[in-house]
């Protein structure tokens, strides 16, 4: 009887052991996936940042083309030029979103009075530097859907249980996705005519 007693305390430590011995595997694997996805978040947002450098570099190149063709519109051009140090003295996320969204805007309009100066679509100058800017608005946008997705993941990662359990230990906060405004005008039915 005392043998049985005895080996029934045995296995009750043992299956002990062994769901402490669960719970720890978990809870490192769940620290480690977390620190994993923020890593992942970090590094989207530092694409996006380059991205943003590169066409806060090529801007200045491409409003000095279109000042010699279109000096009235020197509107359009101090909204470029004012995104622009928006954005250069952006230091947070939410700041360099907001930015982005007014760089954004500003580079629509400068496209918009592209179109009235025929003269200026025909210079190679101007014409280089507008695919330069093509090319670094679609790598952006692919940058901003990379950090837009691992956000996702991060955020639902962290609040859902059990890893929220180790995410509120190690007071893991949820991230903000990279999102543009959009101008009303965007989001009205495009009218084609022939």
């Amino acid at each position: 009887m005392r043998l049985l007693i005895s080996i029934g305390g045995y296995v009750a430590i043992g299956v002990a052991a062994v769901v402490v011995l669960a719970l720890i595997i978990w809870a490192i694997s769940a620290y480690n996936k977390i620190v994993s996805l923020r890593v992942q978040c970090d590094d989207g947002f530092s694409t996006i940042d380059v991205f943003l450098k590169k066409r806060f570099d090529l801007l200045p190149n491409l409003v000095e083309t279109v000042k010699g063709y279109a000096k009235h519109e020197s509107e359009t051009l101090e909204k470029v030029i004012a995104a622009r140090s928006q954005l250069a003295n952006a230091t947070t996320a939410d700041e360099k979103v907001a930015a982005d969204n007014a760089m954004t805007q500003a580079v629509r309009s400068l496209n918009m009075v592209v179109e009235r100066y025929p003269e200026l679509k025909a210079n190679t100058n101007f014409l280089d530097l507008q695919n330069q800017l093509k090319g670094i608005e679609t790598e952006l946008s692919q940058a901003r859907r990379y950090y837009n997705a691992t956000v996702r993941v991060y955020n639902v990662k962290i609040q859902s249980f059990p890893s929220l359990i180790i995410a509120k230990m190690m007071k893991a906060k949820a991230r903000t996705m990279f999102t543009l405004e959009d101008a009303p005008e965007e989001r009205q039915n495009v009218k084609v005519q022939f």
